[in-house]
């Protein structure tokens, strides 16, 4: 899939802000691109997650997207993200380097 077609599904954990019962989980920033990751967490396990970044960039957006969306059900304590999956599900793209880029920009807002 390209990133324009995520975009039309619609980014369903972007936040404008915190939302309540939710916590930071870390940020991350690399040049003008910043996201931040919030997880609500219920018995150790991350009940559901959400993000903040600059809107700047599309490819940034649709990956901290996918990644809280794979974050759901893991335990807190024991985070797991695949980069060949979360790449794989944009290998239309053409920037492959710019696509791990910003993968390894969420990664580090979530702490792995």
């Amino acid at each position: 899939m390209k990133v324009s077609e995520y975009h039309k599904k619609g980014l369903n954990n972007f936040v404008e802000t915190i939302p309540s019962g939710y916590k930071l989980v870390g940020e991350a920033k690399e040049g003008i691109h910043k996201v931040s990751c919030f997880i609500k967490e219920k018995d150790g396990k991350i009940e559901d997650a959400k993000f903040n970044s600059s809107k700047r960039c599309k490819k940034l957006m649709a990956i901290a997207d996918l990644v809280c969306e794979k974050l759901k059900g893991q335990p807190v304590d024991k985070i797991i993200i695949n980069d060949e999956e979360i790449l794989e599900s944009f290998k239309e793209e053409k920037e492959k380097e710019k696509m791990q880029n910003r993968l390894n920009i969420v990664k580090k807002a979530v702490g792995v």
